[in-house]
């Protein structure tokens, strides 16, 4: 039997869905790959790579526009429902977290160009060091609840939020340590404070994207009371 015209439409619609999805993972790609290097060219004062990142902040830019267009035409075409408009709708609000991550990124290159010249003692950087490996997974993991629509995973993203806090925390105190112990640190202590709290915001974007992918899956916002109820069964 033929196709009907009503089976080529729901495919073709199936596939800008598709295409929808394929073009957040690979944002989510970029931007990860972005942090990485941005946190690299400042520990390193790595003038190349730092511009490289910046450089690569506008690609991230394009694809968030990108993003929305066919988001728009899509709901303007299809107008879809129930959860396919979940799924576009949410797929608007990653894009635009992703995005603000590639800015951070592009801080965080941009401030290595500021400490150009300078000498970073390992007791300065294992604090950032340590802080961005946890905002990666965060990330990492917030984009995989997403693409697999993982409620229970998204839960554990936000859960873990407090852990990227009190790193933040600790860190802060621990650079106002050495800016009090030796005057002659505050330069650098005061722009790795900055890079700081650059990773703290990037941690606050991947419970955002967390929090969409619980959105997308159950249809409900995620909830205090949700978070608690997961981390007793986890502990039971």
């Amino acid at each position: 039997m033929p196709n009907t015209g009503s089976e080529h439409i729901v495919s073709s619609y199936n596939d800008e869905l598709v295409a929808l999805a394929q073009t957040i993972a690979e944002m989510g790609g970029q931007v990860e790959v972005a942090i990485e290097n941005g946190t690299k060219a400042l520990l390193k004062l790595d003038r190349e790579l730092a511009d490289l990142t910046i450089i690569a902040d506008q690609r991230i830019d394009d694809m968030q526009r990108k993003i929305d267009e066919m988001a728009v035409s899509m709901i303007a075409r299809r107008q879809p429902m129930a959860s396919d408009l979940r799924a576009i709708v949410t797929a608007i609000h990653v894009a635009s977290d992703l995005e603000r991550v590639g800015d951070m990124a592009k801080q965080l290159a941009r401030r290595s160009l500021k400490l150009e010249g300078m000498s970073l003692q390992p007791t300065f950087y294992n604090g950032v060091k340590n802080m961005t490996a946890l905002v990666l997974r965060q990330i990492k993991e917030a984009l995989d609840a997403y693409s697999s629509r993982d409620a229970a995973a998204a839960i554990e993203v936000c859960n873990r939020d407090d852990e990227v806090d009190a790193m933040h925390t600790s860190l802060f105190r621990e650079l106002l340590t050495y800016m009090m112990e030796d005057p002659r640190n505050i330069t650098t202590c005061t722009h790795l404070l900055f890079c700081a709290k650059s990773l703290e915001r990037i941690g606050d974007h991947a419970t955002n994207i967390a929090e969409r992918a619980y959105y997308l899956q159950t249809g409900k916002p995620l909830t205090n009371d949700v978070q608690e109820l997961h981390r007793t069964q986890i502990k039971a």
